[in-house]
């Protein structure tokens, strides 16, 4: 050997030397020397670590379960559930110590032994072919690469640097957490923190995601795969690089036998075994898509749920907690399977949604949200990540179901369900003004008030309100807007359950201050600052589950509470914590909410709306109910409610192209003029979700009813012709506009969407694009 390679060697033993007295010294006399500055930082960074490192677990994934327990969704940024010491394989043991650490249970943190066999060995080859770090201080850098400094590349990168001062960092944080912790501690924290590729972190998620199995029945070769993936996750793959992950199973295998571990005989069986991954790899799916087709819409809503409760996404995926919901996966599949019978999820630009609620005075619980689009990533099948049926997606209106909003007003100042209102085929209006359904005053220049007439001609003058409810008379409910204030109608609206919806604008966004004028404006303060009679006609965007939640507050006694998808969570720890939740509120006097419960129980018998396609699918339960269609035909919705479930369903166009929607013999469509009715596509859905969600229940009655709210106070009666009004004989509609023929024989062969016979609703067109605000107040003719 020659006398330069001989002082290269030299050079290489002594500098190898040095840093391991340096470290030595590092651990030993912290501040000693000219190492004194130094270390005293590192010190405070070592305390800093520590402390952090015995106090604050890694990320952990967060499971979300539905009412009976079994996990929908699973929510994380690193793919990592917690497992115990004892749910740990021995073979996992007995493999990682072969491999990664032989003197576990013997050093302190630092294997000073296997430090100098290894800078030994690496002088001699002139590289580094062997590593010293033991299991403690692999934790040591895994928990600062990947907790710590999880979302910073920079701190990453500094974390893994080839550095003295990385390496005394290092060393003093293992022999403290030697020090505070039991070596099987160190262990399980090892395997749970440690990662094996992509977004599998820990044993747990790894048994899963390879071998579809439990830490604990991880057998030899399986063990042994994991084993040798630590040492370099990425480029030992199995599923990319087999080759190279068999070959370094089976040196994990070799280096059981040379411990004692495994016979010779046995080694060589299960190094001739394939690598058995489960194909493909597959680690739970995280996010709403991942809860499925069926179940996304509600994690959706949950996840925004949460988030107002004080959780915010990034928080759910790494805290590790248990979310117990109140997801019914029974009726979620009999509500899906119902809307995609009226409405296919490939029916191009109908979109069919429905909410279920669980009425309560303590909680209104949802059990099921559903659409006929699936939740998805996957356009071109139809799938969306539009919150559907929670939203505020229907950017047409429900049409005549707000007229449950008139009702409730009038019945809190006075009015009984019994109480005759006036009804006259045609009215115009001396209170409101303009819009599109505006004609001039007569005898009054340049004054133009709001005119309307009903479906058609062949309603009575004045009838009962529970009478108007069924029938759906536009006139009377205008007229009782007159009487009682479209303030208190409005109000009413948010009071029963539409609260988000009324805090959006007309567009069914959030009021946008550089907007026009109208966009600037709640709903709310739309329709009060504007005077704008169409309210009680329904046309602004509106929430399947805010409509499902006011039939739940009616059927509570008027009892609201904030549709909840929560029973509780529960941290990593088995604690349950508490939600930040407004409490239920009283909003409407519980004999109020039940005179207006039985004043909207015609609407699925006699000639209610709704009675044909209820006796099509055999109701004979106690209900209240409500149809409600959109004037141009681009939207119709129904709600309903038992005293065990309220729903509610929105039929509407989710297309850019602003049709209206035909039914006919076959699925719903997009045309020209539409003829869908609240009665047709929205009710055949609550009706077939329904009857087979109250399959074997008790049937319960409606709440009874006070005598003052039958027969009213006696201070309220038809108007007289030429009050604030003029009830008119039948005239034709104001310029450009056009009343639906409300006749729609019943057919033979009833189709997938019965059209009841007479029956009929509608509402004033908005002028805006499908998907866009209207470009005037969204008033006009009207219908039922």
């Amino acid at each position: 050997m020659d006398r330069k390679r001989i002082a290269s060697c030299v050079g290489k033993l002594t500098g190898l030397c040095l840093v391991a007295g340096v470290l030595v010294a590092g651990l030993i006399f912290p501040a000693a020397g000219t190492l004194g500055t130094v270390s005293n930082k590192i010190s405070d960074q070592v305390k800093s670590t520590l402390a952090l490192m015995l106090n604050n677990d890694p990320p952990l994934m967060t499971t979300v379960v539905d009412k009976d327990g079994a996990p929908i969704a699973y929510l994380y940024d690193q793919y990592r559930v917690r497992t115990p010491p004892d749910k740990i394989s021995p073979h996992m043991k007995t493999a990682l110590f072969a491999i990664e650490d032989r003197r576990f249970y013997e050093h302190n943190g630092v294997d000073w032994l296997a430090t100098l066999r290894a800078a030994a060995r690496n002088n001699a080859s002139g590289g580094v072919e062997q590593g010293a770090s033991t299991l403690t201080q692999q934790y040591v850098k895994n928990y600062l690469v990947h907790v710590i400094a999880r979302n910073n590349k920079t701190a990453q990168q500094d974390a893994q640097e080839q550095s003295i001062t990385r390496k005394l960092r290092e060393a003093r944080i293992a022999v403290g957490l030697e020090t505070a912790l039991s070596k099987d501690e160190i262990l399980a924290r090892y395997l749970d923190l440690v990662p094996f590729g992509g977004t599998i972190f820990g044993i747990g998620a790894a048994a899963q995601a390879y071998f579809d199995t439990t830490p604990d029945k991880l057998t030899i070769p399986q063990a042994a795969t994991l084993a040798g993936m630590v040492n370099s996750p990425t480029f030992l793959d199995p599923e990319a690089r087999p080759d190279k992950a068999t070959q370094r199973r089976n040196t994990v295998i070799d280096a059981m036998v040379h411990d004692g571990k495994l016979s010779q005989e046995d080694a060589d069986r299960y190094k001739a075994s394939p690598l058995g991954l489960q194909n493909p790899v597959r680690p739970l799916q995280t996010g709403c898509v991942g809860a499925g087709p069926s179940h996304g819409f509600f994690c959706s809503f949950l996840v925004e749920y949460l988030a107002e409760a004080g959780f915010d996404l990034e928080q759910l995926k790494i805290g590790g907690y248990r979310v117990e919901t109140t997801l019914d996966p029974k009726i979620t599949e009999q509500a899906k399977q119902a809307v995609e019978r009226q409405a296919p999820k490939e029916t191009p630009g109908v979109a069919n949604t429905m909410a279920i609620v669980k009425p309560g005075k303590d909680a209104h619980e949802v059990v099921a949200l559903v659409a006929n689009r699936d939740y998805g990533l996957k356009k071109d099948q139809f799938q969306t990540q539009f919150d559907l049926p929670s939203g505020v997606e229907n950017k047409f209106g429900t049409g005549s179901v707000y007229k449950v909003f008139t009702a409730a007003a009038a019945l809190e100042k006075g009015f009984g369900i019994d109480t005759v209102i006036a009804s006259p085929n045609s009215y115009t209006s001396r209170v409101f003004k303009g819009g599109a359904a505006s004609c001039p005053g007569a005898g009054e220049p340049n004054t133009y008030w709001y005119c309307l007439n009903n479906h058609n001609d062949r309603y009575p003058p004045q009838m009962p309100l529970r009478q108007a409810l069924a029938t759906s008379p536009n006139t009377a409910f205008v007229i009782l807007e007159e009487k009682i204030g479209l303030d208190s109608v409005v109000d009413m609206a948010s009071r029963l359950g539409m609260r988000k919806t009324m805090a959006t604008n007309i567009a069914g966004v959030p009021p946008d201050p550089k907007a026009a004028k109208d966009l600037r404006m709640t709903q709310a303060e739309f329709y009060k600052s504007n005077g704008n009679a169409s309210f009680t006609l329904g046309p602004a965007p509106s929430s399947t589950l805010e409509l499902a939640n006011v039939a739940a507050t009616i059927m509570s006694g008027g009892t609201w509470c904030k549709p909840t998808p929560v029973r509780r969570v529960i941290d990593r720890d088995g604690k349950t914590l508490q939600l930040t939740k407004p409490p239920c509120e009283q909003a409407l006097p519980e004999p109020v909410a039940n005179a207006l419960a039985n004043g909207l129980s015609e609407d699925s018998k006699g000639m209610g709306t709704a009675a044909y396609t209820a006796r099509q699918a055999g109701w004979t339960r106690p209900m209240m109910g409500k149809t409600g269609t959109t004037e141009e035909y681009k939207s119709a919705a129904y709600i309903g409610a038992t005293p065990d479930y309220a729903g509610a369903v929105q039929v509407f166009n989710d297309s850019t192209s602003p049709q209206g929607i035909c039914i006919s013999s076959g699925p719903p469509r997009l045309c020209p003029e539409g003829n869908i009715y609240g009665g047709t596509a929205p009710a055949a859905t609550w009706f077939d979700a329904m009857m087979k969600v109250h399959a074997g229940l008790p049937e319960k009655p409606l709440p009874p009813i006070e005598d003052r709210y039958r027969r009213g106070d006696g201070q309220n009666r038809a108007p007289d012709p030429g009050t604030s009004g003029t009830p008119q004989a039948a005239t034709p509609p104001a310029p450009g506009t056009r009343t639906p023929d409300p006749v729609a024989p019943a057919p033979s062969t009833p189709p997938p969407n019965p059209v009841p016979p007479a029956t009929a609703e509608s509402q004033p067109p908005t002028t805006g694009p499908p998907t866009g605000p209207p470009t005037g107040p969204p008033s006009g003719p009207p219908g039922r």
